[in-house]
């Protein structure tokens, strides 16, 4: 999913999730005054703005869910006209960063945290910052998530949601292998002892599955080098600083799982879609994730939710953490900036009412209960968030528990500057130590480390 920007890119697409509200649900809050543009929706001039990341016709649940947000919304405020857009997946990393550096962006326009740098740096963000009083919520959203759109005090969007990297596990496939579900692996041993055991079950299964090909294997190495405490690049952002006792714990972990547990499978150069697959098909008893898996798993895998547990990223002491969200156009107008943002407040930052219609997915047979997309962590509107996820729960809560509990301390970090050339650059030692039983661990981060240092030093 990293990039393969695309393979980052269909994770968050799928994972975090593009439910919406449903305009006719019982449980939708009061709408926003049409007043919070600074005067009466009905006295103000008419204004269009496009908006990206529509869900595609083949989510046709998804689909009508914006559609009838769209009109609901537009209803409230007549003078604004949505001009959605369809460019699934939302972010394609063939396309997105020469699309952004032309100025091609909708007015309201997707993207990762991981873009709000490079969108920045191009002059292809607005400054929001005298506006984000007409998100309702804006004040509850968690600091740490919102430090990826603040640059230098400025504001640059809002998040749509955010996640904490943890571990997924097949649950049937722990059983099959005699490990008990309900207390998954907390240490790196002990998912060593459940990989070389779900692996004995037979030819085909994988005990773990690892990324080292399209980007993603450098953006698993940044994962579990934050789970050890270390990082990719110095306090100045200008420096490598992956070549460490940590750097070198997580390529040693992974070259000791394949070569002398034999618990990853001979097949390797997996990429996002690969470990899905495998996933979804049963084979493989566990990958590093975020909740959107299990969705991904269920919805395009065919896999069943019961299926699947989530647990807290193994001895964290930080988690990588990412999301997607909103960010606006340079050229928009005043008017579109606040027209977007009323927008965003209707569609994306609102618990009961959007992408958060709990009562509305329920209604419709969409799966309610995974522990996602809480971007104002344990303030009011949080807890209210919660208590509606719960109260309209449609999985078994208890599969979850052991990420909600271990990951609520755990600190979130955020991706790296430059990060999806660092990820290709970090490619190679993920791949080399899966694939040549002699790869020299040592030489691998030395080396991998001078080509960051030459990124960062071009880009500085």
């Amino acid at each position: 999913m990293s990039s393969s920007r695309r393979a980052l890119g269909l994770l968050i697409v799928t994972g975090l999730g593009l439910s919406v509200a449903a305009c006719a649900s019982t449980a939708e809050p009061p709408a926003p005054a049409a007043s919070a543009t600074g005067g009466s929706a009905r006295a103000a001039a008419p204004v269009t703005i496009s908006v990206g990341c529509q869900p595609p016709k083949t989510n046709p649940l998804q689909r009508k869910d914006w559609d009838d947000d769209v009109a609901a919304f537009q209803k409230l405020h007549p003078h604004i006209t949505i001009d959605s857009k369809d460019g699934f997946p939302c972010h394609d990393v063939k396309t997105y960063d020469a699309k952004l550096a032309g100025g091609q962006m909708e007015d309201v326009f997707y993207g990762y945290f991981g873009d709000v740098q490079t969108a920045i740096k191009a002059g292809q963000a607005a400054d929001i910052t005298p506006y984000v009083d007409t998100i309702t919520t804006f004040k509850d959203i968690d600091p740490s998530v919102m430090a990826a759109y603040t640059v230098d005090g400025k504001i640059y969007g809002v998040p749509r949601g955010n996640y904490k990297v943890g571990l997924v596990y097949n649950r049937k496939l722990f059983t099959q292998a005699g490990l008990d579900p309900n207390t998954p692996p907390k240490t790196w041993a002990e998912i060593r002892e459940a990989a070389k055991k779900i692996s004995a079950l037979g030819p085909g299964y994988i005990g773990y599955g690892e990324y080292s090909a399209g980007n993603t294997g450098g953006w698993h190495f940044t994962q579990s080098i934050y789970g050890r405490g270390g990082a990719i690049v110095d306090e100045t952002g200008k420096k490598a600083a992956f070549n460490t006792p940590e750097g070198k714990a997580v390529l040693q972990n992974l070259k000791d799982m394949r070569w002398t547990d034999n618990s990853m499978g001979t097949k390797q150069l997996y990429q996002w879609d690969d470990l899905m697959r495998l996933m979804g098909a049963g084979k493989m008893g566990m990958i590093l994730g975020a909740p959107d898996v299990i969705t991904e798993l269920h919805d395009n895998r065919k896999a069943t939710y019961e299926d699947f547990g989530l647990a807290a990223f193994p001895e964290a002491k930080a988690t990588l953490g990412g999301g997607d969200g909103y960010m606006f156009n340079p050229k928009a107008t005043p008017e579109q900036i606040k027209a977007g943002l009323l927008w965003l407040d209707y569609y994306v930052l609102t618990p009961g009412r959007g992408q958060f219609d709990y009562a509305r997915q329920k209604a419709t047979g969409r799966a309610v209960g995974l522990p996602d997309n809480n971007v104002w962590g344990d303030s009011p509107t949080g807890q209210k968030l919660l208590e509606l996820r719960k109260a309209n729960s449609t999985l078994p809560l208890e599969n979850f528990s052991a990420y909600v509990e271990g990951s609520a301390d755990v600190p979130l970090k955020l991706e790296p500057p430059m990060n999806q050339q660092i990820y290709q650059i970090l490619d190679t030692p993920m791949s080399a130590v899966l694939t040549r039983e002699n790869a020299d661990i040592d030489q691998l981060l030395a080396e991998a480390a001078a080509k960051v240092d030459s990124v960062l030093s071009k880009a500085s």
